[in-house]
């Protein structure tokens, strides 16, 4: 299984009782043989442009592990379900991962070779 970076626009008037949207897009990813690692709410915001006469969405940021057939799967049910305004499922690039990781530890190395 390959790791993806999911992020959800939910339907702002959906807000009052978000947990009937979110349990539908995960039952969504453990229909399609997935395996959600870690997710976060990021709320209410306001959104760029207009989509579907909307100006609000309620953005909702998941970590998966997903098969390989599961992507394709995933996008065809999203983009009929009428609680979802906007997604985006990237595969994790695990190079700019590490190196990313590397990067913060080296400057909390300086940072503390600075304080002495």
């Amino acid at each position: 299984m390959k790791e993806y970076e999911l992020t959800v626009l939910i339907h702002p008037d959906l807000e009052a009782d978000l947990e009937a949207p979110l349990k539908k897009v995960r039952d969504i990813i453990t229909n399609a043989g997935g395996k959600i690692v870690n997710e976060d709410v990021w709320g209410k915001k306001k959104l760029a442009y207009t989509i579907n006469r909307e100006e609000f969405a309620v953005y909702t940021y998941m970590d998966v592990e997903l098969p390989a057939d599961a992507p394709l799967k995933i996008s065809n049910i999203f983009n009929i379900t009428e609680e979802v305004l906007r997604y985006l499922l990237v595969k994790v690039d695990e190079k700019g991962r590490k190196a990313l990781a590397e990067q913060a530890s080296k400057a909390q190395k300086e940072e503390a070779s600075e304080e002495k």
